[in-house]
């Protein structure tokens, strides 16, 4: 990267290829994009003007105030010189720029050290100032004879996008301030600020603690929306990396946004009491776990194979931990795949549940193995769950599987049981 002397040119030197490899890291960087995605008209010339700054079509790129000018090669080698015009600052807007950036020391430090908060780009807003462009705001000339964002001018735009990612002052010199004037005129507006601004006062600590728990009141909570919102497609021109599977990667963004919903649509049931108990109890959940909450959304065959191997099922035993999920999530999950010992208070309940839940003569003969009682001479079997609960479960296929959702009752959750359950 080169300066001119006097600050107010750039010059960047020309890219490699970079194959697979984002445009914009940074959320100002995405905020450039957008402008220019919101206002080109034809989206094949934005894709072609992908491919090219991938393909390291785009020469050394000349950014000053208002204009970024480079020499993009097509794939044939043809050169076309291409511009992006952007409004400059007045000098009212640079004026009021600077005063917000001075009454916030950490505003300077942050572009300095090459950041642009969000808080910063909206204190300038609102002091009138729109640091990244809008919708129409980037402005394309090219000698191919294009009247709207041809390849060359989108291909400068996703390559000055790596620019601003970099080092967000590009955008500032774009806007009509290089660095260096741009430091010194902070610096001249902080000594006059520090000279003139009287002593503080101060604030007596008492006063200042009485006052603290005054807070202004919250905003209006937001409406439902009707549904979980649609990510968005990952069908690009670009392949992926062999180690992402962009099925997988949409299913995945999908549960996001269902869940999303979910959660939202309970927040705005419940009381503040109840979001604070229930958040007290959520745990952490396990590979094995998560694994058949994602099998029970049906992701397609390919996603469930491979949540079977990661979490060290067989596509059978994940179709069964899937049925028991259904019925009554983890709790129904952990009476499926785990057995263990009754004993003592809860063993004492269990036979008491048994010997009342049928009259004498209709009682069947069960034998009891761990937190499991099998009907004898029959493909039935009751599961105690470890919060006292009764679920019914079939043989099938030599399997057992989950028959039934759970009940307090042993004899209605084994009278519960669909003889036309599917086979897993």
């Amino acid at each position: 990267m080169t300066r001119s002397g006097d600050d107010t040119e750039r010059t960047f030197a020309a890219l490699p290829p970079s194959h697979g490899r984002g445009f914009a890291r940074t959320w100002w960087g995405r905020a450039w994009l957008q402008a220019l995605e919101d206002g080109a008209l034809d989206g094949e010339q934005l894709r072609a003007g992908r491919r090219l700054a991938r393909a390291g079509g785009v020469g050394a790129v000349s950014v000053r105030p208002g204009r970024i000018t480079a020499v993009v090669q097509d794939r044939d080698r043809t050169a076309h010189r291409a511009d992006v015009l952007l409004t400059e600052l007045p000098a009212a807007g640079w004026d009021r720029f600077l005063d917000m950036a001075v009454e916030r020391a950490g505003h300077v430090a942050a572009l300095l050290d090459g950041e642009m908060p969000t808080h910063l780009v909206e204190d300038a807003a609102a002091a009138g100032v729109d640091l990244l462009p809008g919708l129409g705001d980037l402005e394309p000339e090219c000698d191919c004879g294009a009247w709207d964002h041809c390849r060359h001018t989108a291909a400068l735009c996703y390559q000055v996008a790596l620019l601003l990612d970099q080092d967000p002052l590009v955008l500032l010199l774009l806007r009509g301030r290089g660095e260096s004037a741009l430091v010194e005129d902070l610096q001249h507006r902080g000594t006059a600020r520090t000279e003139a601004a009287p002593e503080p006062d101060g604030v007596d600590a008492a006063e200042a603690f009485a006052v603290g728990d005054i807070l202004p009141a919250l905003p209006a909570l937001p409406e439902l929306p009707d549904a979980p919102g649609t990510p968005p497609t990952l069908d690009t021109d670009v392949p992926a990396p062999a180690e992402v599977d962009p099925d997988a990667l949409e299913f995945l963004a999908q549960c996001a946004a269902t869940e999303a919903h979910r959660l939202l649509a309970a927040a705005l049931t419940a009381e503040p009491e109840q979001h604070r108990a229930e958040a007290g109890q959520l745990q952490a959940p396990t590979l094995a776990l998560d694994a058949v909450r994602l099998a029970a959304a049906d992701p397609g065959r390919a996603v469930t194979r491979r949540l079977a191997e990661e979490s060290g099922r067989t596509p059978e035993t994940l179709a069964v931990a899937v049925r028991a999920w259904r019925l009554g999530g983890a709790p129904a999950l952990a009476v499926c795949e785990e057995e263990w010992s009754v004993g003592g208070e809860p063993l004492a309940r269990a036979r008491a549940a048994l010997d009342s839940a049928w009259d004498q003569d209709e009682r069947p003969v069960l034998r009891a193995r761990g937190n499991r009682w099998t009907v004898a001479d029959a493909p039935f079997q009751l599961r105690l769950g470890r919060e006292g609960g009764w679920w019914p479960y079939r043989k099938e296929r030599g399997r057992w599987v989950p028959g039934g959702p759970v009940s307090r009752d042993p004899a209605t959750a084994l009278a519960s049981m669909d003889s036309g359950a599917d086979e897993v």
